[in-house]
């Protein structure tokens, strides 16, 4: 279970804030409503006890990046984000330049509260902005309305350093010419990066029921090629460039943290239903946590932790998340990374039948990744070169 390599990807730590406004209908995050307000300082006192659990098992770590996820972080009071970044500084050294990214949605944006997470050290803030159209809003279960999005949007520009938001594609009744207008009032808004999902319809979600009893009617997958298509021309010409599959930035401008997950760094995972993968002496290992919250918190109450998962795992894995994850990015992957995970190389045979249908292209020595053709059969292409 030998993890050579680990640290070329970066340290992260993610921090789950598990609770929601309300649930929206396409969405399997573990995320929580709660009618009455939750004890914030009872769950921000448990992530100190839970972080201090992951340092003592990553000493000699330093932290690049933080994201504070969810659920919905800007339900927390800054008071609450300060007591967990500082839980974080105090356990391990911190980057110079450290990334501290934190999710927020349009419909729990104040300008105070911003000032706020500022003030507690946040420097890069993600806006759930889904979409800039009132009837899509609407269908997608969100709180807020598009003037609500572009004043949040504005108000995060002012506050911070860097900025970011989601938009949700391929939506129920969205037309190509559509989506290009509404791609491009986004990027007029945005500062330096924009998440661009292709809307997926979830098992255990009420869209996955409407859409099975045929009550919702979604892009079939040729037109949710042109739609990938169109995003992609359409960022690039205006210099926001696809760095990964989904998410798209001015060049530097790139989220750290995710960089860490995509090169397959570590990264501490706190909070309900957090994941993690952590080196410990030579074994690389995957956590997972307590998914519901307040079972979680009872848990890390009792032990210091409120893990479910702490397993090592096999070359075999390691080289499989390594394709999985590297293939995502448009630098692509270092084979000879591969090699040390998995402890085997690529069959040259299949690679070569990948080349040569279009799949992969070679970087230089050593380094391949998936063409934009590719992009679309991702999973085939990694089981193909995994096999």
């Amino acid at each position: 279970m030998t993890s050579q390599g680990a640290t070329e990807g970066g340290f992260g730590i993610y921090v789950h804030w598990p609770f929601c406004a309300a649930k929206c209908p396409y969405c399997d995050f573990n995320s929580h409503v709660r009618h009455q307000p939750v004890d914030q300082a009872r769950f921000a006192a448990a992530f100190e006890r839970e972080l201090s659990h992951f340092a003592e098992q990553t000493k000699g770590k330093t932290v690049q990046s933080v994201f504070l996820g969810g659920g919905t972080p800007s339900l927390m009071e800054p008071a609450t984000v300060e007591r967990i970044l500082t839980a974080i500084s105090d356990r391990w050294t911190m980057d110079e330049a450290a990334e501290i990214s934190m999710e927020a949605n349009p419909s729990s944006v104040e300008a105070e509260r911003f000032r706020g997470y500022r003030a507690a050290g946040v420097n890069r803030v993600s806006l759930g902005v889904q979409s800039l159209i009132d009837t899509d809003l609407k269908l997608l279960g969100r709180l807020h309305d598009a003037g609500t999005a572009r004043r949040a949007i504005e108000t995060a520009r002012k506050t911070f350093p860097r900025l970011s938001f989601d938009l949700i594609y391929a939506r129920p009744g969205q037309t190509l010419a559509g989506w290009e207008q509404e791609l491009g009032e986004a990027i007029a808004l945005a500062a330096d990066h924009l998440s661009l999902y292709q809307l997926t319809i979830e098992e255990g979600t009420p869209f996955y029921t409407l859409y099975h009893a045929g009550k919702l009617k979604v892009p079939d997958p040729d037109l949710g090629a042109e739609f990938y298509e169109l995003t992609q021309d359409v960022t690039a010409a205006a210099g926001l460039p696809a760095y990964e599959v989904s998410n798209h930035a001015r060049p530097g401008a790139e989220c750290r943290h995710n960089l860490v997950y995509w090169r397959y760094g570590d990264y501490v995972g706190v909070g309900p239903g957090a994941h993690g993968r952590i080196t410990v002496g030579v074994n690389r290992l995957a956590t997972s946590t307590e998914r519901h919250p307040e079972t979680w918190l009872e848990n890390v109450e009792r032990h210091g932790h409120a893990m479910i998962e702490n397993m090592g795992l096999t070359e075999e894995e390691q080289g499989d998340e390594f394709l999985l994850m590297g293939l995502r990015l448009t630098e692509g992957i270092d084979l000879k990374r591969y090699e040390r995970y998995a402890h085997r190389a690529i069959d040259p045979r299949r690679l070569n039948a990948l080349l040569e249908h279009g799949m992969v292209e070679e970087l230089g020595e050593n380094r391949i990744r998936a063409t934009r053709d590719g992009f679309f059969v991702l999973d085939a292409v990694v089981a193909d070169l995994a096999a």
